[in-house]
């Protein structure tokens, strides 16, 4: 690899690798992600024949075995995916302190960033108390993880917390941590790059940082110096054109690739936007989109570096010695975005940013777009009846939850500011939302208090419900809070109830486990809806109610013009705020009076019921492949999202985690949400697959989470495999399209991993989720051929035959796989191995990814 030098920026050379001259005549022809791939690629490996005969293959339209190493300058982590992560690097310092090694060798070779935004609840609404409240009941609730995480930031270096109420992670990664160029003390600037534990890592695609959601379990690789391992991927050009009209918003583009990107099929792919519509965006808004990354299925949603991104720098108070060197070096690199290139995608889309509307998206998937009308109309479709239309406290379609959530669109300051100037209009109007409505205001920054409050907005929020409730995540990762009774009371009843969340998520039981029914929205439309209280009829035309002389009172009259935006931008935004309201959050005095141990070694409590020593984190740990027989554990339908596998929200006292914790000292009244507990097995293993749309294809009936044995006995699912892991018989799960969408939980793997699974059989495996099995030990096989568990007839009885030996294993290779019915019938299925690389192979080969650090750190 060849550096140059550049000189003269900000008054002094900077060294940086020399991709025109690396690249030649590729560079403008190649997409800006295999650019910054091949940049990092080139700085870790100092090999270019490889990958330039790789690039002239990806060019020429050929299949090619190369795989980039790619190394990232720092990792993104939030507080419950922080929390299993180092649970596990404290259960290896045990064993290695057992095997007589250095326990305090296990410390990450990178800089970690933990922000704590999982855990807020919203137990109080519409107060202007709803804060500090919140916030208390959040430290009670978390007191004993967050010293956990204190001892973590304690005794590794590198490790740096960033306490509650800083924000959400992804935000605080937008306006403080991302760089975008870094400009090293020895003299070499290279681009900004990252992963994160969370699927919408990739928000920070927005700004041009390379970056993008991996499991806890490969970033635990990652942090001990393991380079990632990346096949060449599929990279798809969006090209966008025009400009967004008035009126239309920054979530109804995000929408609108999410549901066509969907349609497309872009699961692994990277994708790209280019066109001259990018110049019509600002930063801001390409963020909302390249945040839904994860939503549309892709690695990434990738923005490259151009003006707009140095003026979101500025605006957000970087220094001027950064932003002034960004356009010279990433020019000399070949990385500065060039309109009138014409790159080369494997499949290109275009989307006319002039022709979009205002939407939703749901009931129950986030790339269900739909036109406002048409809610109704596809509520009744997903519940099978239309809408009781006779009167009562709550109407069957209510809007239950109305939530202002979620570093999707909170983000965006010009997002809520519209929402403040349709609440300042609601009020004078003498509006107010529905009785039944909980509402909150969760922004993803504490400058967002600041710019409202200076724009006059907070009190014109607040006088409709949308008090700041805290910043973090709240209502969009299921900490939405106890609904009010009479939306109990109506769901008891059979009342069809829908929330609206500025979100980025809405599968059933996300928002809260009662809750079946969400529409995504952008921040004006969820005050609409809260006013509205309900999805019946159509937003757009009818009326939102009725003022003070009983005249109707239409959305149209409410929404903010592009100039009113804009003039509360001016009077209320400062570049001074998002550093200063940083600095004030992190100077929380409740979390600084935590203590935390000073040692080595984290002391386990035997009695406690946040933390456990991980099961998995040992010696013990051998390979999972091999030849072998299995009965199927579990056979599961579409769609099954890292939430139906293991849940994050609010914990039934009658479940089996409950009952648990109760026996232990809980209160039944606040059990607080399973993503609390991810630093414990016992409570996580329980948890497994409770979700009620969870369904069991073995037989009919089967409550959640349970499962059936050969005899016919009936188990929760946990039970039965300490019954057949007793037995010496190996099981396996099998799964329709999907499987493992949604959030990049790490137990969704772990759990599976505990009840003995030696492989996942599905039709389709979403990224994550396939990388965190494997992270595990576990073998993800992808089917082919059209055979689909859930339609197949499968019975406890049945088994399947699978060939994965050891040595035998290369990417995406056959496997030889026999479904054996009870009967004596026996079916050949067409299966590869969903592993993408020889790094895959190599932790499957040694039993995942914690077995791999073990054995590197007591060889050393």
């Amino acid at each position: 690899m060849s550096l140059v030098t550049t000189p003269d920026v900000d008054g002094r050379s900077w060294r940086h690798t020399d991709l025109k001259s690396c690249l030649g005549t590729r560079l403008p022809r190649l997409p800006h992600v295999l650019r910054l791939l091949s940049e990092n690629h080139l700085r870790e490996t100092q090999e270019e024949e490889p990958l330039l005969a790789a690039l002239d293959d990806w060019l020429g339209g050929r299949p090619t075995s190369f795989e980039f190493m790619f190394r990232p300058n720092r990792i993104l982590m939030h507080d419950t995916t922080c929390t299993p992560a180092l649970a596990d690097i404290a259960g290896l310092r045990d064993a290695v302190a057992e095997a007589g090694g250095d326990p305090a060798q296990l410390t990450p070779q990178l800089p970690v960033e933990v922000s704590v935004d999982h855990s807020l609840a919203v137990d109080v609404y519409a107060s202007p108390a709803a804060f500090s409240r919140n916030a208390g009941n959040e430290i009670q609730r978390n007191a004993e993880r967050y010293a956990f995480m204190k001892w973590a930031s304690a005794n590794m270096e590198g490790v740096h917390v960033n306490p509650p109420g800083t924000g959400i992670m992804h935000t605080i990664n937008l306006e403080q941590l991302a760089t975008v160029l870094e400009l090293r003390e020895d003299g070499l600037a290279h681009p900004d790059m990252l992963l994160g534990t969370d699927s919408h890592t990739p928000m920070i695609n927005g700004i041009g940082v390379m970056a993008w959601g991996v499991g806890g379990l490969e970033a635990e690789s990652v942090m001990f110096g393991q380079a990632a391992s990346l096949a060449v991927p599929e990279v798809v050009g969006v090209q966008l054109t025009g400009a967004l009209p008035p009126g239309v918003l920054a979530t109804d583009l995000a929408l609108e690739v999410t549901h066509q990107l969907r349609l497309l099929g872009v699961t692994g792919s990277f994708v790209e936007f280019f066109g001259p519509g990018l110049a019509a965006l600002t930063a801001d808004q390409r963020a909302v989109v390249a945040n839904m990354a994860p939503e549309y299925g892709a690695s990434t949603g990738f923005f490259p570096v151009d003006a707009q991104v140095v003026d979101y720098l500025q605006r957000t108070g970087r220094p001027d010695h950064l932003t002034g060197a960004i356009e010279p070096l990433f020019r000399s690199m070949g990385l500065w975005f060039d309109p009138a290139e014409a790159p080369r995608f494997d499949r290109v889309i275009s989307i006319d940013l002039s022709a979009l509307h205002p939407v939703l998206a749901g009931p129950r998937r986030p790339q269900d777009r739909v036109a406002p009308a048409e809610a109704q109309v596809a509520v009744e479709a997903a519940i099978g009846r239309d809408l009781d239309a006779a009167a009562g406290p709550v109407p069957d379609g209510a809007v239950g939850v109305a939530a202002i959530t979620s570093c999707t669109n909170t983000s965006d300051p010009r997002m809520l500011m519209a929402a403040g100037l349709l609440a300042r209009k609601a009020k004078q109007r003498g509006l107010r939302p529905a009785d039944w409505v909980k509402t909150s205001l969760a922004p993803g920054s504490p400058s967002a208090r600041d710019y409202l409050e200076r724009a006059g907005l907070l009190e014109d929020l607040a006088a409709v419900g949308f008090d700041i409730v805290g910043f973090g995540c709240t209502t969009c990762i299921g900490n939405s809070g106890p609904l009010p009774a009479v939306i109990e009371t109506a769901l008891a009843e059979g009342r069809a109830i829908s929330a609206v969340l500025s979100g980025n998520r809405n599968f059933p039981g996300r928002v809260h486990p009662k809750l079946d029914l969400g529409y995504l929205a952008s921040p004006p439309m969820v005050v609409a809806y809260a006013i509205r209280g309900t999805i019946r009829g159509d937003i757009l035309t009818e009326p939102l109610g009725q003022d003070g002389n009983g005249k109707n009172v239409y959305l149209s009259d409410l929404w903010p013009t592009d100039a009113e935006i804009e003039a509360s931008m001016d009077a209320g935004f400062r570049a001074e705020d998002v550093p200063q309201a940083f600095a004030r959050a992190s100077a929380n005095e409740v979390w600084q009076n935590i203590e935390a141990p000073r040692s080595a070694r984290f002391p386990w409590d035997p009695d406690s019921r946040d933390l456990r020593r991980p099961k998995f984190a040992s010696l013990d740990e051998g390979t999972r492949l091999g030849t072998y027989s299995a009965v199927p554990l579990m056979v599961l339908g579409d769609d099954m999202t890292t939430d139906h596998i293991s849940p994050a929200g609010w914990i039934d006292p009658a479940s089996k985690a409950g009952e648990w914790l109760i026996e232990r000292g809980g209160d039944p009244k606040d059990l607080n949400v399973y993503a609390s507990y991810r630093g414990n097995w016992e409570v996580m293993l329980r948890g497994l697959y409770t979700n009620r749309l969870a369904r069991n294809y073995l037989s009919e009936d089967l409550p959640p989470a349970w499962t059936v044995l050969e005899d016919g006995t009936r188990l929760p699912v946990f039970e039965a495999a300490d019954r057949q892991r007793a037995g010496g018989q190996s099981v396996v799960v099998l799964a329709g399209e999907r499987y493992g969408m949604g959030s990049s939980r790490d137990w969704a793997a772990k759990g599976v991993a505990l009840l003995g699974v030696r492989a996942v059989i599905a039709n389709s495996f979403e990224r994550i989720h396939r990388t965190n099995l494997i992270g595990m030990g576990i073998l993800p096989i992808e089917l082919s051929g059209g055979f689909r568990p859930h339609e197949a007839g499968i019975k406890p009885r049945d088994r399947f035959t699978v060939e994965a030996p050891v040595e035998g294993l290369v990417p995406r290779m056959e496997v030889p796989l026999v479904w054996l019915r009870a009967d004596g019938r026996a079916q050949q299925l067409e299966a590869r191995a969903a592993v993408e690389t020889r790094q895959e192979v190599e932790l499957l080969q040694q039993g995942g990814v914690l077995a791999a650090i073990l054995n590197r750190v007591l060889k050393r």
